[in-house]
């Protein structure tokens, strides 16, 4: 069983890369293979997960008021499926919107908690750094007045109150190059993690065929 499933790893490894060379219908056949594995195992999972324990299991061990509230969920979650049916598909944007909302409300507060504060707090750093190692602090006192000043020289790209000439157009100049430096290690990353993942399934296909 584990030597059929490694072949058929395999063969779909294949046929996703044979995109390479130009769409097709081995191609097509493994997407939507993907696609639909993945939507059946998020429809299991949030069943088992989710549903079952948090809403069918809860609503019949609690007791009460608590018991009856858990109707509330339910019932937004049939009338999400009312999606499903054209002439009753408007009554899912209420609950829709109710969840888009919360969902929104949500991810505003933990950018700001995790990622704003945390980027303003790296900022806020003495020019200086004082220690026993004199070498490591002369590298954090470097470090330091390379985050201030590209941070000053950032914003100031982005200040368009004023014409960007003299000191602010120097400023700015200086920031589009932090900018740059900041958006190629972003993108380096993100092709460096691709690659990865092409490395691990072009390892595990010179495996299955025996080339070491």
């Amino acid at each position: 069983m584990n030597l059929l499933g490694t072949w058929i790893a395999a063969g779909l490894t294949i046929a996703i890369l044979s995109f390479l060379y130009r769409d097709n219908p081995l191609y097509k056949f493994a997407e939507h293979l993907f696609v639909g594995v993945s939507a059946g195992y998020w429809v299991i999972y949030i069943w088992a997960f989710d549903v079952k324990p948090m809403l069918v299991d809860e609503f019949f061990r609690q007791t009460g008021v608590e018991k009856w509230l858990l109707i509330v969920p339910a019932i937004f979650g049939v009338m999400m499926m009312m999606r499903w049916f054209r002439g009753a598909a408007w009554i899912s944007r209420w609950p829709i919107s109710f969840t888009v909302g919360i969902a929104a409300g949500l991810a505003l507060t933990a950018q700001v908690q995790g990622y704003i504060i945390p980027q303003i707090q790296a900022t806020l750093r003495p020019l200086v750094s004082i220690g026993n190692n004199t070498s490591e602090a002369i590298n954090q006192s470097i470090n330091n007045v390379v985050i201030f000043v590209g941070v000053v020289c950032a914003l100031l790209f982005f200040y368009f109150s004023r014409e960007h000439k003299g000191a602010l157009k120097v400023g700015s100049k200086i920031g589009v190059v932090f900018l740059m430096i900041g958006f190629g290690a972003s993108f380096g990353y993100t092709v460096m993690a691709r690659i990865s993942l092409l490395i691990g399934r072009l390892t595990f296909l010179l495996q299955v065929f025996g080339i070491r």
